[in-house]
């Protein structure tokens, strides 16, 4: 579906005409990249989203941590953000205030700053930021580019669709979601900069897409597959509980109609444990993509700011991607 809507623009704007531009219409990353000279990039995203918990905090905290990871999973810093606020005029204006408070507090503590925004009359609202981020060219992280032998490591646990429609379903008492939550309010600021710092050049962010969107959208351009782990993976407290009694997000399915063709399941792997793989996730984390001498310090350095990080599979040369039932 995406690539159909993109298709006019890419003929509109062929790259070759923009070389500028390092990450755009030609090959669609987590962020657009524009080539400022000297080596600096400039790196834009936008993201918004209905909320996915009730508190009106959480949920603006949430969606501008979600909406900075797109910069953090290019290997950038955000410097500059924008309110996109889509909400009920009869909104109480408390409530109004709990949400930008809430992302204001997320973007002063990534170092960036929100100078403005766009705001518009919603029946259902709808909540995010556009950001802008600065970068060095010779630390860009991609979507492409991955190597036969390299590792992958999630830096957070998944699960966090599955949690919050057990919540929306009032299934899940609001204390289950607490360490939820705590997950999607986590910015993936430090993570970003220990990729940085070990040579992780091949990155992208869990969200909407689930583990399984996103990864494809790692091994397809690279040319190659991946083996994951299921045992190996970080998974949110109870989140397989209530994946097994169904609890699973219409995305879930979603994302299994549009990437479990690429998917091959051990025998031994159940129906919640296959559909964890399409579970959306929201402010997810980075998945990165590392080769194996720069594995265990990599690990080392990002157990201080994202403990649940794992090492969940490896590169291989077949294509598609096969879920293996240990570890």
């Amino acid at each position: 579906m995406l690539a159909q809507v993109l298709r006019p623009l890419v003929d509109l704007f062929p790259a070759a005409d923009h070389p500028e531009v390092v990450a755009g219409l030609g090959a669609p990353d987590d962020a657009a990249v524009y080539r400022l000279g000297q080596g600096r990039v400039v790196v834009v995203t936008l993201d918004v989203f209905p909320p996915v918990v009730d508190g009106p905090e959480d949920y603006g905290a949430i969606a501008a941590a979600n909406s900075m990871s797109d910069v953090w999973a290019m290997g950038a810093d955000p410097v500059l953000a924008l309110n996109i606020a889509l909400l009920p005029a009869d909104m109480p204006p408390v409530v109004v205030t709990a949400i930008l408070g809430g992302a204001a507090e997320r973007v002063r503590e990534a170092g960036a700053v929100i100078a403005g925004g766009h705001t518009m009359d919603q029946k259902d609202p709808v909540f995010g930021l556009a950001v802008i981020g600065l970068g060095d060219e010779d630390e860009l992280m991609i979507k492409g580019g991955l190597a036969p032998g390299q590792h992958l490591v999630l830096t957070k646990p998944l699960g966090s669709g599955v949690l919050t429609t057990a919540g929306k379903r009032e299934l899940l008492p609001p204390a289950g979601l607490s360490p939820a939550i705590a997950v999607m309010r986590r910015l993936n600021q430090e993570a970003s900069r220990a990729a940085r710092r070990h040579g992780v050049r091949c990155a992208t962010d869990i969200t909407g897409f689930g583990l399984a969107g996103h990864a494809m959208e790692m091994a397809k351009p690279s040319g190659v597959g991946l083996e994951i782990h299921f045992a190996a993976l970080p998974l949110l407290p109870d989140a397989m509980t209530w994946a097994e009694r169904g609890a699973l997000a219409g995305g879930a399915y979603s994302n299994l109609g549009f990437h479990g063709e690429h998917l091959r399941f051990d025998d031994g792997l159940g129906e919640a444990q296959r559909m964890m793989l399409f579970d959306p996730q929201t402010s997810g984390g980075l998945l990165l993509a590392v080769d194996e001498a720069r594995l265990e310090p990599l690990l080392a350095d990002l157990r201080s700011s994202d403990p649940e990080v794992a090492c969940i599979g490896r590169v291989v040369e077949e294509p598609g991607i096969r879920v293996l039932a240990g570890s």
